[in-house]
């Protein structure tokens, strides 16, 4: 599908997929907020496309399915064709994973995404149930034979030892994922780092990077140690192929869109100055509530979304 480059956006490889996105992209967690309404996330989605964001983010499960229902009827008069769209699902049986699918694809409004992630991969036993017989990658590679979909990736934002652990396991059953989503940060440098320990084995596998939370959910502007600017920056600094942040107005869409027209290289001293700036209060993880609570565990306060659990051998 074309997608007309803008001359004043970024635009990477995604991994090893062929595909070309913009640097950044758009949270679709944001459209579904209560002080979001339809006519606003409409203007959001299509204004950014038209100021050559191509990468567009969603899930099964935000805001009720809302987000995804936005984003759909943002996409029409032909704005899908100029996007990469993704979404994600939490199921972990084949039979859940492909019946959630079924109802992203229903409420975007489309009969292909670019790619689905399997969400919330945040415990060790995530990627079993994932991989096992019956189990949820059996439905996305299904999908994917059948047109519904382009490339699987997954995400997770609690540890980044379940990220390896979870490329192990795929590796074991003989799959190569073609992104993986993941906090990059300027407290995440510092503490149970994804950037320092996942990183570099997607950049050497040709595996696509999505960095998500590059202001911790705004616990990072709290702290007053950073601006939003510096932390965007700090983020298309690493090797990600897109930034993806949440967007509930125009101001903070123009605030990302000024990020990518002002954006250079860091030099080290530069990246040294904002890691310095970030040491102290990143300690504990106590600004990064999504690795350390379990308030961000969409799954964990609703067990349903994944499926049956296995039973003991």
């Amino acid at each position: 599908m074309a997608r007309d480059q803008h001359p004043d956006m970024i635009y990477r490889e995604l991994g090893s997929t062929g595909a070309t996105v913009s640097a950044i992209g758009v949270g679709g967690f944001h459209l579904g907020m209560p002080e979001v309404d339809e006519a606003l996330a409409t203007r959001i989605v299509r204004t950014a496309i038209d100021e050559g964001v191509t990468f567009m983010d969603n899930c099964w499960d935000y805001n009720d399915g809302l987000s995804e229902m936005r984003m759909g009827k943002a996409l029409r008069d032909g704005y899908r064709d100029r996007v990469f769209l993704m979404t994600k699902i939490d199921g972990r049986t084949k039979e859940e994973a492909a019946k959630q699918l079924d109802e992203s694809l229903r409420r975007l409004q489309v009969d292909c995404v670019d790619l689905v992630q399997h969400h919330e991969v945040i415990r060790f036993e995530d990627p079993h149930r994932i991989f096992r017989e019956g189990g949820a990658n059996e439905a996305l590679v299904a999908a994917r034979e059948a047109g519904k979909l382009h490339y699987i990736g997954f995400t997770g934002h609690k540890d980044p030892r379940v990220h390896l652990d979870t490329l192990e396991v795929a590796a074991e059953h003989g799959f190569t994922f073609d992104a993986v989503q993941m906090p990059l940060n300027l407290l995440d440098a510092h503490y149970r780092s994804f950037g320092r320990k996942v990183l570099p084995y997607l950049v050497d596998h040709g595996i696509g990077v999505l960095g998500m939370k590059s202001m911790a959910e705004g616990h990072l502007l709290r702290t007053g140690a950073v601006t939003p600017v510096e932390c965007l920056h700090y983020a298309l600094d690493l090797p990600t192929s897109v930034v993806i942040t949440g967007i509930d107005s125009l101001e903070v869409l123009e605030q990302a869109l000024e990020a990518v027209r002002t954006f250079e290289p860091l030099t080290a001293e530069r990246r040294s100055a904002l890691l310095a700036k970030t040491a102290s209060v990143a300690a504990g993880g106590r600004y990064e509530p999504f690795k350390t609570t379990s308030h961000f565990d969409g799954t964990a306060q609703h067990p349903e979304w994944l499926g049956e659990e296995p039973e003991p051998a």
